[in-house]
């Protein structure tokens, strides 16, 4: 009898760790029930581990539920479970509840998971709870609790409280540094991280991406690209996520160099053979370059393409003035049965813009919502009163703001208003030019150009009245610089 328990416990565990376990979960339950496996918690905790590895969280739950007596091994299973999971997350909090209730006391397996669901969560009063348990279960000096909790705080953005527990540790891993670079990055203090980054003793490729995206982040994008050279020099070899962060900054500062640098590379490593967003970032970097020719030969040796590849040579295309090109390149799109998104849309209507093709405009803006399901928002908008301004179909551009379902933004006032100037539509100027101080009160600039719109006229009582305006809504007018340094 010992023995055929034994047996179909052996048979449970090869299921379970075989290469079909997604399609024979139920079997292997019916199993565990008959040969009355079903409450060895040490099984169900594999079981469970299982559910969890395949997104299968619900059919783990339940076993756990028809569980009669589990054990701190099969909880912290189901805790483990949970906390994988972002939306299911709070669970694991009602299950350390329930444990505590049965009198049964965690271990040190029990809280990394229940910290990092804390962290899922982003609930900062839960967080500092469960640090509590920690510290009155004297759990704080096991390593993976302790960067549980650091990790946890530094995604509330509590940085004061990560600091404390980063002060307290007497040896720091990779891991820790890497998180605290980060913490204070998120925050805004990039020197500071980078203070950190420098006192590293030893590095690894993740150390140096983290100091490149956040440098980069923060608009810091030449000592961005001072990092990843000292990376290279350092002998460390980037991976794609080096890749993506670097060459944004690159193209800001029109390191083609660089840039081109990276492109040799990361063909020569396979990086833009097999990762997506690795081909994508250098057909962007091209573009912002102006070498549209670079940037459509990277676009054609993708082997993978998704939609952010043809979006992003789309806009491209429109954002260097050639919007005939965009246009093309979005029909093959269509017959490449790529599904065009919100984003596509904003790129093609804007090469229409750039084109002065106001009728393809027009048909695109249609299509959009009666072929491709995708309701119009305001940077759409936006892009059609821009396509109808620039071919002089002012009154249509009017109309179609008034049309709009939501309220228009000083953008597309702004759009509208720079159209009528440019066409001399003085009257259709000027109820622009009140629509936007009515959208922004407080810029001083909407009403300097309502003013302007008189003054051209030589209508001087209603420059008056605007000034009288400003002076109500406690406007100055935001002084003039001189791009001549002063010795």
């Amino acid at each position: 009898m010992i023995n055929t328990c034994r047996e179909a416990e052996r048979r449970v565990l090869r299921l379970l760790h075989g290469p079909k376990t997604l399609t024979h979960l139920t079997q292997i339950h019916g199993h565990l029930l008959r040969h009355g496996l079903d409450q060895l918690n040490l099984l169900l905790s594999y079981f469970i581990s299982a559910c969890s590895s395949l997104n299968q969280t619900h059919y783990a739950h339940l076993i756990f539920q028809q569980t009669h007596h589990p054990n701190i091994l099969l909880f912290n299973s189901i805790i483990k479970s949970f906390s994988l999971s972002s939306p299911s997350s709070h669970s694991s909090l009602l299950i350390f509840s329930h444990m505590k209730r049965r009198r049964i006391c965690p271990d040190e397996f029990t809280f990394p998971p229940l910290l990092k669901s804390c962290s899922n969560i982003c609930d900062s009063r839960l967080g500092r709870c469960v640090h509590g348990e920690v510290v009155r279960g004297g759990y704080e000096w096991f390593g993976s609790i302790r960067v549980g909790i650091l990790e946890m705080y530094v995604t509330f953005g509590r940085i004061r409280d990560a600091g404390k527990v980063f002060d307290e540790m007497s040896e720091r891993d990779l891991i820790v540094w890497n998180l605290m670079i980060k913490g204070f990055c998120k925050m805004g203090d990039v020197e500071t991280g980078l203070g950190l980054f420098r006192r590293m003793g030893e590095r690894n490729v993740v150390s140096w991406n983290t100091m490149i995206s956040c440098l980069a982040q923060s608009g810091r994008h030449g000592q961005a690209v001072e990092v990843f050279n000292e990376m290279r020099e350092e002998g460390f070899e980037p991976d794609e996520a080096t890749v993506v962060s670097v060459l944004p900054a690159c193209g800001r500062l029109g390191a083609v160099e660089v840039g081109k640098w990276i492109h040799s590379y990361t063909y020569s490593k396979g990086l833009l053979q097999e990762v997506v967003s690795v081909g994508n970032t250098l057909v962007s970097f091209y573009c912002k370059c102006g070498d549209l020719d670079s940037a459509c030969s990277v676009f054609r040796g993708m082997a993978r393409k998704n939609v952010v590849s043809w979006n992003t040579l789309i806009s491209g295309y429109a954002f260097n003035g050639r919007g005939e090109l965009g246009i093309d390149l979005f029909e093959e799109m269509i017959n490449a049965d790529e599904k065009p998104n919100e984003v596509t849309f904003v790129g093609v209507l804007t090469c229409c813009a750039h084109a002065g093709l106001v009728e393809k405009g027009r048909d695109l803006f249609a299509l959009m919502t009666e072929i491709h399901g995708i309701e119009p928002k305001l940077e759409h908008y936006g892009c059609m009163v821009d396509v109808l301004g620039r071919s002089g179909c002012l009154k249509e551009a009017h109309d179609l703001i008034k049309s709009m379902p939501m309220k228009p933004n000083a953008a597309l006032w702004g759009a509208l208003l720079g159209a009528c100037s440019t066409q001399g539509e003085v009257k259709l100027a000027e109820l622009a030019a009140k629509e936007l101080i009515d959208v922004e009160p407080w810029n001083s600039g909407n009403y300097v150009l309502l003013s302007n719109i008189y003054a051209e006229e030589g209508r001087w009582d209603e420059v008056e009245k605007v000034r009288e305006l400003m002076k109500e809504n406690c406007i100055t007018k935001a002084p003039g610089q001189s791009a001549i340094g002063k010795s």
